[in-house]
């Protein structure tokens, strides 16, 4: 069994540094999963059209993820799929209803079997997919530099779980969303892991330090220009301060967005 790596240019979606989303086709056994088919095009489409697709799925329901998931389940008949209890989010985001639904240890009928691991975090809603020695892991993990795992939808504490998990599993290689293939899976995993906990400890010293408001932490816990990504800064320090608050480190008002520590 293998993965088929191809990078779909996404004009407007992604926010990704690379400017793509990449698009992968795992074979084995005569059948076909096409996974995270963000636009088309002919590459792809040749891909597609010389290999086939028996199975579509989504690592989660981004739209730098989902952009040709109809047209090409129109046009294979591919046997759609979606994360169990997310049906309408996923029909909602990529225009058609999935024919079936995986959780945690559902396996996709693809050369040995195709096994599918709850990494939540990023997106209410992601998953990866374990392909012999590959992991497809959406955006659980980039290459280079860091995953935004931000509010309201990012959840840094299943994040968390998510990156040791996948660690304690030690894939040989891990297939992200963006950027190149992860030849160093561990060290990865452990970098991201480690990146998390010191943003935490910044926006935990801001918030010690009188910083009251999303907005202030932000200021405080960054240390470089982050101007150009405001929005996602912000939103990541806010999904930290939910976070903290959950574990009663920090008191939140979500309504008032004011903060303060314990």
């Amino acid at each position: 069994m293998h993965a088929t790596r191809v990078s779909v240019l996404v004009a407007t979606a992604t926010r990704a540094p690379t400017g793509a989303t990449n698009a992968y086709l795992v074979a084995g056994g005569g059948d076909t999963l096409l996974v995270d088919p963000a636009a088309r095009t002919d590459r792809l489409d040749d891909l597609v059209a010389r290999e086939g697709v028996d199975h579509l799925a989504v690592t989660h329901t981004h739209a730098d993820h989902v952009g040709a998931v109809a047209a090409y389940a129109r046009e294979t008949g591919a046997t759609v799929w979606c994360r169990r209890g997310r049906e309408r989010a996923f029909s909602a985001a990529t225009g058609v209803d999935p024919d079936r639904t995986f959780a945690e240890g559902t396996t996709v009928p693809v050369g040995a079997g195709v096994e599918v691991l709850d990494t939540p975090g990023h997106a209410r809603d992601h998953v990866s997919f374990v392909a012999g020695d590959d992991v497809l892991c959406g955006d659980l993990a980039v290459a280079e530099g860091s995953v935004v795992v931000g509010a309201p939808e990012g959840d840094v504490r299943a994040y968390l779980v998510a990156l040791r998990r996948l660690h304690a599993r030690g894939p040989e290689r891990l297939r992200p969303g963006h950027g190149p293939e992860i030849t160093d899976p561990r060290a990865t995993l452990a970098r991201l892991v480690a990146h998390r906990n010191d943003r935490e400890r910044a926006v935990l010293d801001a918030v010690r330090a009188g910083n009251a408001t999303p907005d202030a932490v932000t200021d405080a816990a960054y240390d470089k220009d982050v101007s150009a990504v405001r929005d996602l800064a912000r939103a990541t320090v806010v999904a930290h301060i939910e976070k903290l608050a959950a574990e009663r480190r920090v008191r939140w008002d979500p309504e008032a967005e004011r903060v303060e520590p314990r």
